[in-house]
């Protein structure tokens, strides 16, 4: 579809009276910034008052300029993009609406009149290709039913995701645009109330089975990179009318059921679980990383999985998200990440960007240790805020949010090639690196000969944990 500058100016104009008179003037605000752009009949431009985004350094003060990410540049051993393999998420940048449990959309974008048409999901996908051209950046997130909108029937969702696709996958000729990854949704509908693979309905369970079949064929076919699985309603609101184990059976079986088809139709994506505790259902069964292993452990699919770690599911769960990372690293399942925060002082998933700096350091440690995230990358499964209503904001967010990863690079490639942290923790460990620790822990020694080691040792003292100074020189690198 090719919209016209009048077009594009009726769009708006509807837009303010959909969304009433409060928002008059911050729509008319945004609507000007594309109905007085002087572009031609038939030509399409989305933010034609934003250029290019380009690297300016440290010292600039422009909000539309990238501070710190320089994606040629070289830091520990790989240009900057190749460790930060940034995505959009389509769902939050083109489908949020400021919209949240106990307030009404806030914001509509002038190009955009508030339907699910597929007339509307064309032109949201054009406007999802100008903005990743103009951030410079090559990988987008999505979900089936925010890309394309769900039809009266299942022939006729596949029939208008196909009409998408096929749209994106023109958009993407002669360019690096590809998905990181994409997904099924299945937890919006009513349908998926009780859950999709966990639902006591096996006809549902069949449903959400033939959903992610299409979505997973769609991700293929836009060569997309990963495919992620997060069961929001895959959990349950109360045991007593539950039955746990043959839940988790189903959830199980569904996922091994994916792995089979990913190599049926030679799929090359890597299949990601999204673990989260909680909202909307109160226990979820994916809660943590390490909750996720041990269920791919139990019904052995742990080779066919990786994890997607959020770092504000992460919170939710009472960890960190450099917990959640190290949990997946060192079991081998670090896949991707999506990079986002919460509130500390708001209990649900806010899917802020992450800018906190110390937090993007200790997450770049993980990434940097793991050698890198690829085919995985950096998803901002983020959104603006619901008083953030300017189009220039979707662009001020997402730079912020480069920045701070880029951030967060340089100082934890500062900290591993300076040392000092990891010798701190080396030395701590040290008697393990002794004959006696050696021994521990090659399982070389059972409790009978430690029980002699034992006998002839003075009693041992403790030294000192230095966590203060591991403090000191952590923050001081930032």
């Amino acid at each position: 579809m090719r919209m016209g500058r009048r077009s594009i100016c009726l769009a708006s104009f509807v837009a303010l009276l959909c969304l009433g008179s409060t928002l008059a003037t911050q729509e008319k605000r945004v609507a000007d910034q594309t109905c007085g752009s002087g572009f031609q009949e038939g030509e399409v431009e989305f933010f034609p008052n934003i250029s290019k985004i380009e690297y300016e350094g440290p010292s600039s003060k422009n909000p539309l300029a990238f501070k710190w990410y320089n994606p040629e540049e070289e830091i520990y051993g790989k240009k900057m993009k190749d460790w930060l393999r940034f995505s959009v998420a389509f769902w939050h940048t083109f489908r949020g609406d400021g919209s949240d449990p106990f307030g009404s959309p806030t914001k509509q974008w002038p190009w955009d009149d508030g339907t699910d048409s597929l007339e509307m999901a064309f032109t949201r996908m054009r406007a999802n290709f100008e903005f990743l051209k103009k951030l410079g950046l090559n990988r987008w997130c999505f979900h089936d039913r925010d890309i394309a909108p769900e039809g009266r029937t299942l022939e006729e969702s596949n029939a208008n995701l196909d009409k998408v696709v096929a749209l994106a996958k023109q958009l993407q000729e002669g360019t690096d645009i590809r998905p990181l990854w994409g997904t099924a949704q299945l937890f919006k509908h009513p349908r998926y109330m009780h859950g999709a693979a966990t639902s006591p309905d096996a006809r549902i369970y069949a449903y959400a089975a033939a959903q992610v079949k299409k979505a997973m064929e769609a991700t293929k076919e836009l060569g997309g990179e990963n495919y992620v699985f997060w069961g929001g309603r895959e959990g349950y609101q109360s045991l007593l009318n539950t039955d746990l184990e043959r839940e988790l059976n189903h959830l199980g079986q569904f996922l091994k059921s994916a792995a089979e088809y990913k190599k049926k139709i030679e799929f090359d994506g890597v299949l990601l679980i999204e673990p989260k505790p909680q909202e909307p259902t109160k226990h979820q069964y994916d809660w943590d990383a390490a909750t996720a292993i041990g269920f791919l452990q139990k019904y052995g699919l742990k080779d066919d999985f990786k994890l997607n770690i959020e770092c504000n599911h992460a919170t939710l769960a009472g960890h960190s998200c450099y917990h959640e990372l190290e949990v997946s690293r060192i079991n081998g399942v670090l896949g991707n990440i999506d990079a986002n925060t919460g509130d500390a002082q708001t209990g649900w998933d806010t899917d802020q960007f992450l800018m906190d700096i110390a937090e993007t350091t200790q997450v770049m440690l993980s990434v940097l240790q793991n050698g890198g995230l690829a085919p995985g990358g950096f998803n901002f499964d983020a959104k603006l805020r619901r008083e953030s209503t300017d189009v220039e904001d979707l662009f001020i967010s997402h730079i912020a949010g480069m920045d701070a990863m880029a951030r967060g690079l340089r100082n934890a490639a500062k900290i591993l090639e300076e040392g000092t942290l990891p010798s701190i923790v080396k030395e701590r460990y040290a008697s393990f690196d002794s004959a006696l620790g050696a021994s521990i822990e090659s399982g070389e020694l059972g409790f009978e000969e430690l029980e002699q080691e034992a006998l002839r040792m003075e009693e041992p003292l403790p030294a000192s944990g230095k966590q203060e100074l591991a403090e000191m020189v952590f923050y001081n690198s930032i």
